[in-house]
């Protein structure tokens, strides 16, 4: 089932995707909903993000191959940073290239979706916790990255977190799902969800071991090679297996 938000007109719902169009649905997934008998075709749909989420944790170098284009070695251990929600835009949105930054990166990565409080989690019982999957761009001013003695600033600002197009709920990220990055067209990124170095349980483990993951939280499983610099105009598409494409293009302040 690929779950989306949506706007028509002036409303703003969640829905499922169909062929014809969205199937409107009462209520929000993470609590109680129920559909309708409302189909809103596709011209008409407007794709938000998927999710709203009270903050997105990120694992960095969770790709060998990564690491080796970044230089350094390999955790032993998830390496965590965050996101604030205010980053977090949907399908066709702008990304705001920051006056402070000449060097922004697309990162393209699998993102997991909370389902509900998870708190102290066995990776055996992950997956009671997980809602599903999207597609993320852990947009990056890789200057300020290399800059700064942490990572907030370089990945927090506003519209570097995209998601979309949907919520994937029957996918499993063992399979060798492709995870790929086009620029104007072009492939930037090429990468497999099985070549992370932690897996998505195993992430999701060390994460509530020390903070509590809410309904609607989002988790972004680390890059493969290939970020690059982008520019003003350029439009970045993330394409994951079973999910489909995110789009954003890059914008001028």
């Amino acid at each position: 089932m690929k779950i989306v938000r949506m706007k028509a007109g002036d409303d703003i719902a969640y829905g499922v995707a169909d062929t014809e169009g969205v199937v409107v649905y009462k209520g929000s997934p993470f609590v109680a909903w129920e559909p309708t008998e409302t189909v809103v075709p596709w011209p008409s749909v407007s794709l938000l993000s998927p999710v709203i989420p009270t903050k997105v944790l990120c694992v960095g170098k969770n790709y060998e191959d990564h690491v080796d284009e970044m230089g350094g070695e390999i955790p032993e251990e998830p390496l965590i940073f965050m996101k604030p929600a205010t980053a977090v835009i949907g399908q066709n949105a702008a990304v705001i290239h920051p006056r402070t930054s000449k060097e922004v990166h697309h990162e393209a990565e699998l993102a997991v979706v909370i389902s509900r409080p998870a708190r102290n989690i066995s990776a055996e019982d992950a997956s009671l916790y997980i809602f599903g999957y999207t597609a993320a761009n852990d947009v990056t001013a890789r200057d300020l990255q290399k800059k700064d003695a942490q990572w907030t600033r370089a990945k927090g600002f506003d519209t570097f977190c995209p998601l979309g197009p949907a919520i994937e709920t029957e996918l499993d990220p063992l399979e060798r799902l492709a995870v790929i990055c086009r620029v104007n067209g072009e492939v930037r990124q090429a990468g497999f969800t099985s070549d992370m170095i932690f897996g998505v349980a195993e992430i999701l483990e060390y994460i509530t071991a020390f903070t509590t993951l809410l309904p609607g939280d989002v988790v972004l499983t680390g890059t493969p090679a290939g970020a690059s610099k982008v520019e003003p105009g350029d439009v970045m598409e993330v394409e994951i297996d079973g999910i489909g494409t995110l789009t954003n293009r890059l914008v001028s302040p």
